[in-house]
């Protein structure tokens, strides 16, 4: 896990009986690091977003979008780090537009899709709050996806995510993490038009209580 990880995913995360290997997201590998482990143990890598079945698997939020509403939504906005759970959604609500968001400096998925090839995240990229969407390069099997989809892709700024943050806390009561609150940062600040038939999915609530009290009274 990034050595800058919440502390409640860090705990939640320990509470089932894992080992965590720190390392620090702007050195290090953590594809090399899980590759060199997984050899001295005989373990298997189980990546987060680069493989068929995790996409399948992220895919099902799509498929409880289609279970939950009378018809198909016209678009589903949606948080986007490495693109699996965005590309998972486009294969399971093939009727539907998909706009991905990513942070601020850490669009490497909308500057890919805007290239026609996978382009990383430049060097010295700017810090962000939303730590769960910080990925340095997509996947081809997720970039492939939403491209044939034809995906739209942006991105927020971090005062834009603490307005969702807020928002979602003070209007619904929910804890969306800064990352998980990307869509509805979105279409708050007016880069997405939320027509009729709109979905905008909150992917986390992984937020630190000290960091959440602090966005949330920030503004009052």
């Amino acid at each position: 896990m990034p050595s800058d990880a919440p502390k409640v995913k860090v705990e939640a995360t320990r509470s089932h009986g894992a080992e965590i290997v720190f390392y620090d997201r702007r050195s290090e590998s953590r594809e090399d690091i899980a590759a060199r482990l997984a050899e001295e143990r005989g373990a298997v890598v189980v990546p987060s977003f680069d493989d068929p079945a995790v996409v399948a698997g992220q895919g099902t939020v799509g498929l409880e979008i289609l279970e939950q509403m009378p018809v198909p939504p016209r678009q589903v906005v949606v948080p986007c780090g490495g693109g699996g759970l965005s590309s998972g959604i486009a294969l399971a609500c093939p009727d539907s537009a998909i706009v991905i968001v990513e942070p601020e400096g850490w669009d490497d998925m909308k500057r890919s899709l805007e290239a026609g090839e996978i382009v990383p995240v430049e060097p010295g990229a700017p810090s962000t709050l939303c730590d769960a969407l910080q990925t340095p390069r997509v996947a081809p099997i997720s970039f492939g996806i939403l491209q044939d989809r034809r995906a739209k892709a942006l991105w927020v700024s971090d005062e834009e995510v603490k307005a969702a943050v807020r928002f979602a806390w003070s209007e619904h009561g929910l804890v969306v993490e800064p990352g998980g609150a990307a869509a509805l940062a979105a279409i708050l600040a007016g880069k997405v038009e939320p027509v009729e038939g709109t979905v905008a999915v909150l992917s986390g609530g992984n937020i630190d209580p000290e960091l959440h009290t602090r966005i949330i009274t920030e503004a009052a």
